[in-house]
């Protein structure tokens, strides 16, 4: 079994999503390894529509998969400034490139001190065991 692995950059939830800033107040969310991983083969990704207000806890999408269907919940509150567009033709990038090209939406953020409350890595995976 490969291993899997949880880059020190990025913040996580314990819903199992990451959380990476890209600068302006605006923060990139995708699935952690673990999340695809135990998700397994990604056949379907719902996301929401850019323009979309977000509250933390929101269900905002749903990722479908040959196993199960899992609710996405926004890490922030914020407004949804983009999406990714590449999961509606190849879902699977949420399998292969969980942490690049298979990252979901972008949201800019109502209070960027609210990513202080998310986990870093080491908190992430000890949660994990």
């Amino acid at each position: 079994m490969s291993t899997l692995n949880y880059p020190d950059d990025l913040r996580y939830t314990t819903d199992h999503e990451w959380v990476r800033e890209q600068g302006d107040g605006v923060v990139r969310i995708g699935i952690t390894a673990y999340a695809q991983d135990a998700l397994g083969d990604v056949v379907y990704v719902s996301l929401p529509s850019v323009g979309d207000t977000l509250a933390v806890g929101d269900s905002v999408g749903e990722v479908e998969s040959t196993k199960s269907v899992s609710d996405i919940y926004a890490p922030v509150a914020g407004e949804v400034t983009a999406v990714n567009e590449a999961l509606d033709a190849t879902p699977e990038l949420l399998n292969s490139d969980s942490y690049g090209e298979g990252w979901m939406y972008e949201v800019r953020v109502e209070d960027a001190a609210a990513l202080e409350g998310l986990l870093d890595s080491g908190a992430y995976q000890a949660q994990l065991d």
